[in-house]
């Protein structure tokens, strides 16, 4: 029974953790209008403003049409989109579609299928917040790391639920002991209560006896009397 209550209790916890992160991604990504709203810088095209692991906030909700020269955007490599790239706006090639080059600001130039042309179809968002070197939480989270991490708040989960059920337990037999003792003070008192009646009807008796030996001395000392009249 203990085991399964264990049992329980780490599962409940664990849905109310995964729960509660699924609330807040899909909070995040309502409020910056992005599938991602975070992402970690992995290469120094844009030393110094942006150095390795730091972490990016991106704004989906700003239009692509308002990004400006000098912008630093988020967008999706034009020739394969099978890479994210984070550069800086250099210059609006055409207005209708509205079509960009890009740049990092550490290389000496624009490269054709990575930098431009960076369309609407490409575009993620503008950098909104840099979060200077947090991306190094997600080395750690790497494999075996993470696994590690995961064994660690599971038995952590398991600790608290066994120290809860102990504590209950003891709460319990304490309880249990408290309502025995509550219990036999009735008993004691009524001993006393038995023993005060004892009493009192001892004391009764011998006042009783007293009270007869008094009438009978009486009885004697009229009879005496009579006897000296005769």
């Amino acid at each position: 029974m203990a085991k399964k209550a264990i049992s329980k209790g780490v599962i409940k916890d664990i849905l109310i953790v995964a729960v509660g992160v699924l609330v807040i991604w899909i909070g995040l990504q309502v409020a910056f209008g992005t599938q991602n709203p975070f992402y970690v810088v992995a290469s120094g095209s844009m030393i110094p403003v942006l150095e390795v692991y730091d972490v990016l906030v991106v704004q989906g909700h700003e239009p692509f049409e308002e990004i400006e020269i000098g912008d630093i955007i988020v967008f999706n490599r034009p020739s394969d989109h099978n890479r994210v790239i984070v550069h800086r706006v250099v210059s609006i090639i055409d207005d209708d579609p509205k079509t960009i080059r890009t740049q990092g600001d550490a290389n000496p130039a624009s490269i054709p299928g990575t930098d431009f042309p960076i369309t609407e179809e490409e575009y993620i968002g503008k950098v909104e917040y840099i979060l200077p070197q947090v991306g190094y939480v997600t080395q750690l989270l790497k494999p075996p790391t993470n696994y590690i991490i995961i064994a660690i708040v599971i038995g952590i989960m398991v600790i608290k639920q066994f120290t809860k059920k102990k504590k209950e337990k003891t709460s319990l037999l304490d309880l249990e002991k408290s309502d025995n003792e509550n219990t036999e003070t009735p008993e004691e008192l009524s001993d006393i209560n038995e023993i005060e009646k004892d009493s009192e009807y001892s004391e009764h008796i011998e006042k009783s006896d007293e009270k007869i030996d008094d009438e009978s001395e009486d009885v004697k000392k009229d009879d005496l009397e009579k006897d000296k009249q005769e």
